[in-house]
């Protein structure tokens, strides 16, 4: 992997840990995502107005095509996300989620894009995936789910952090795919993509937040610090994420994204309270291992 497509990975996981502990703070469902995409579309419409000039015209079918899917599937993602933020601990959701996202990615690109992975490059994956599974809980967590420790309200708490974080991450996959081809294949501006897929997150959102107005408003002013930080922190590190999809194979650039566990594990563990801080570390640093062999593959 080049070294400027690392250097973009690596911010963007930090800004990605930062956003996704804001959200896990807010405890936010669909409106919490409807204001955040309302202040991306103003905070970041100097940026989006710029990067459009002189190119929306030549923008056909297909391009509006790719928009309306990256928007959808990551309406999905976001609704996922936040449920199992509520419904679990980040600590297993975000890591299900991030692990899961990745490896499926790294597959479709192999089968779909034609990519290639080295014997390295595998050692690296399968790195992420081992560290995934130790920051989430590691045999803690199996013995949870067989219900040879803990109660079986921690035990159902476990299992709704898996289903929501594996599904999440199927998501994940999906839009890093259908992103990955719009800026690789169509050569379409990662700002762009990022900027009006937001915007189209918005029509999507809208219907669940009027059926109730008076709880969207109570909710947003509860919630509007958070949402803040994810709509400036959020599409800084996704960009960064695309613009390095343009210098190095998705197969090695999904993966390397999960160096954003290393953040996540640390802030999760002491700022959240959750717990497992030694497990999480040791597989936070199978995930820079294996981020170092995506790197070196």
């Amino acid at each position: 992997m080049p070294l400027p497509a690392l250097a973009l990975v690596l911010a963007a996981a930090v800004f990605h840990a930062l956003w996704n502990l804001a959200a896990k703070h807010a405890g936010g469902d669909q409106r919490f995502m409807l204001l955040t995409a309302l202040m991306v579309t103003v905070l970041w419409s100097p940026v989006g107005l710029w990067a459009a000039w002189g190119v929306l015209p030549h923008w056909g079918w297909l391009e509006w095509g790719f928009i309306v899917a990256s928007a959808a599937t990551h309406v999905a993602y976001f609704t996922l996300l936040l449920r199992g933020y509520r419904a679990a601990d980040l600590t297993v959701v975000y890591p299900v989620a991030r692990g899961t996202g990745p490896l499926l990615s790294s597959l479709a690109a192999v089968l779909v894009l034609g990519e290639t992975l080295s014997h390295l490059g595998v050692a690296g994956v399968a790195g992420v995936a081992f560290g995934v599974f130790l920051i989430a809980g590691g045999p803690r967590l199996l013995r949870e789910l067989r219900g040879a420790e803990g109660d079986a309200h921690r035990r159902l708490r476990v299992q709704r952090g898996i289903a929501y974080g594996a599904a999440t991450g199927v998501c994940i996959a999906a839009y890093t795919v259908i992103d990955g081809y719009a800026v690789v294949v169509l050569a379409m501006s990662p700002l762009l993509v990022d900027y009006f897929g937001n915007l189209l997150r918005i029509p999507f959102s809208l219907p669940y937040a009027l059926r109730d107005v008076a709880a969207t408003r109570a909710a947003w002013r509860a919630t509007w610090r958070w949402a803040l930080v994810v709509a400036v922190l959020s599409p800084l590190s996704y960009v960064m994420v695309l613009y390095a999809l343009r210098l190095a194979p998705l197969s090695h650039v999904a993966p390397a994204r999960e160096v954003s566990m290393l953040f996540a594990a640390l802030l999760g563990g002491r700022l959240l309270g959750e717990g497992d801080v030694r497990a999480r570390l040791a597989g936070a640093l199978c995930i820079a291992l294996g981020v170092a062999a995506l790197a070196l593959g």
